[in-house]
């Protein structure tokens, strides 16, 4: 992916000592007034050229907003802490080893309360002991560590899902930045239309052979052309800002759009063969499976709680009443737990995540409906909008030649400009429709891609 990015651009005065005399001829002519004149100027509106320039084709957006997007980043994110998850569980297999080191002066009680009390001498009293603790066998927490790591699976394919979403959308707001820019050369082009019939108009009324409604309709309906012009730039310019906020960029860049609305020939796909790749390359479908596989070893891990677990721990230290005369001493022991009753707990935490596995069951069932739905949807809808494209192409084709005959009619006076303004209305309604073709052809594939799974071969 390549982006051409380009600066402003300054321009230099020719060298000349006329230049030279006449500057220094307006300062001593204006004197003071030309002083305040130079400070009370506004401010000027910056320049848009001096904003850097961005040209961006539908690939190059779709995957500016993979490396950019912060709903991308924030699944990356999610990965690296499923990682953590996986190494704290991975943490409770292994040995556990703590040390600690204390010094105390003690005095200890003698006698009775009753009697004579009393206490002793201080006593110094040192100690270092390390303690090791090592859970030889459990299975709850082998199952706990094997969830955690295909939880690290699903992360990275929910990842995967949220940068082929993003794609989708930033191209869908893409080919909605086209559409925008076609209209607005549709209603440049009406706008441009407008001035040359109603230069027609005041020239036959001139010759009188047109009324002064003729030109006045003719202004009323230039004057609206140009309201409509003036909508059609605000809304792609909307479109851009879209854009950019999709992909994630500065609002500053001006974005150029590097490709254009066209009818592109798409391979024929039967349902079934377009359903077998969305099988096949959907990460969705694979990211739900693995979600089936967690929901089971997590139930696993809780039923494996009912299952002994052998561990064992050693302790070995120093103690003394002086640190060179401190005496070793050692503790070693192997212990069984054995799971007896709980108050129901386990079994309550067990039936919950039975009802969790049925639930993932349940929405797996519910996604491969969806992957199917979204399949034969995009193939209608791209069926449907190639005929509408070639109908809009021929709706256009004769509302330009019904334009023609109108406007000769109204020039040798046969009709008014009613019929015109009637064949530019027809004019400007099929263009709006084959743009609407274009776009809708063009979303369909970008639909279609998404649905198979294959957007980065769009």
């Amino acid at each position: 992916m390549k982006w051409k990015i380009d600066g402003h651009v300054g321009g230099s005065f020719p060298n000349h000592s006329f230049w030279v005399v006449a500057v220094c001829l307006g300062i001593l002519l204006c004197g003071s007034d030309g002083t305040r004149a130079a400070t009370d100027k506004p401010a000027s509106v910056p320049d848009k050229k001096a904003f850097p320039e961005l040209r961006l084709s539908l690939r190059d957006a779709m995957q500016a907003a993979v490396d950019q997007n912060p709903a991308v980043q924030i699944f990356k994110e999610k990965i690296a802490q499923a990682e953590h998850v996986a190494d704290t569980r991975f943490g409770a297999l292994l040995p556990n080893i703590s040390g600690r080191v204390s010094g105390a002066r003690r005095r200890f009680f003698f006698g009775s309360f009753g009697g004579n009390p009393s206490v002793s001498k201080p006593i110094d009293f040192y100690e270092a002991r390390a303690s090791l603790t090592q859970n030889i066998f459990s299975l709850s927490l082998i199952q706990r560590w094997r969830a955690a790591t295909t939880g690290i699976d699903v992360a990275n394919l929910d990842s995967q899902v949220s940068e082929r979403d993003t794609m989708a959308t930033t191209g869908l707001v893409y080919l909605e930045g086209l559409r925008a820019q076609k209209a607005v050369d549709a209603r440049q082009a009406d706008v441009k239309l407008n001035i040359e019939l109603l230069r027609l108009a005041v020239e036959r009324k001139s010759a009188g052979m047109a009324t002064t409604l003729d030109v006045t309709r003719a202004r009323v309906q230039l004057e609206n052309e140009r309201q409509r012009l003036l909508v059609a730039r605000n809304d792609f310019n909307r479109a851009k800002l879209n854009l950019i906020r999709a992909i994630g960029l500065p609002f500053d860049v001006r974005i150029v759009f590097t490709d254009e609305l066209e009818l592109i020939h798409v391979p024929e796909q039967t349902t079934v063969d377009a359903l077998l790749i969305a099988r096949e390359n959907r990460v969705e479908l694979q990211a739900q499976k693995h979600r089936e596989r967690l929901a089971a070893l997590t139930l696993s891990s809780v039923v494996s709680e009912r299952v002994p677990n052998l561990g064992a721990s050693a302790d070995v230290g120093l103690i003394g009443n002086q640190v060179p005369d401190a005496l070793t001493t050692d503790n070693v022991q192997v212990l069984l737990t054995v799971p007896i009753f709980d108050g129901g707990q386990r079994e309550g935490r067990i039936s919950e995540n039975r009802s969790l596995v049925r639930q993932e069951s349940i929405r797996t069932q519910d996604l491969e409906y969806q992957v199917t739905l979204e399949v034969r949807d995009a193939l209608l809808t791209i069926e449907s909008a190639q005929q509408q494209v070639a109908v809009s192409q021929l709706g256009l084709k004769l509302s330009l030649k019904e334009l023609d005959l109108a406007r000769e009619r109204f020039a040798v006076g046969v009709a008014t400009n009613i019929e015109v303004t009637n064949a530019q209305t027809s004019v400007a309604q099929a263009r709006d429709n084959h743009i609407q073709a274009l776009f809708t052809f063009n979303a369909a594939r970008v639909n279609l891609a998404r649905a198979q799974g294959r957007l980065h071969d769009l």
